[in-house]
């Protein structure tokens, strides 16, 4: 039998986890925010645990411009060579998490609409 992945979670994804429960609420689904702990608790990590590689790798997509390649090389170093940067889709959310050996970090979470939501906040800062 394989050994399963460590999946531990970052601030940044605490901070993310507040952020759509908060979104939930002024969307009147506040509901949604258990239902998006029991599908992490239940579903996502345990799957990380067996699968590490499910999500794609983030960096493996072409560069559309020498900024955005320089921004993937300057990743791709600080990662290092045995960790990757991998995205994973679920439901209405978005995770990003870095893998390294046996270990994974959860980085980020969003909700699909977070930010389709206010696009007129956003281009008024």
């Amino acid at each position: 039998m394989s050994r399963r992945a460590a999946v531990r979670v970052t601030e940044n994804f605490e901070r993310n986890l507040d952020d759509i429960r908060r979104f939930l609420e002024e969307a009147e689904l506040s509901s949604a925010f258990g239902d998006l702990l029991d599908l992490l608790f239940n579903d996502v990590i345990p799957s990380l645990e067996v699968s590490p590689q499910i999500g794609f790798d983030f960096l493996a997509r072409a560069p559309q411009s020498i900024e955005a390649d320089a921004r993937i090389q300057a990743l791709r170093r600080r990662l290092g060579p045995d960790s990757s940067l991998r995205e994973y889709i679920v439901g209405d959310y978005l995770l990003l998490y870095t893998l390294s050996g046996e270990r994974i970090h959860l980085l980020s979470i969003k909700h699909h609409r977070q930010l389709s939501f206010d696009l007129q906040a956003l281009w008024l800062r």
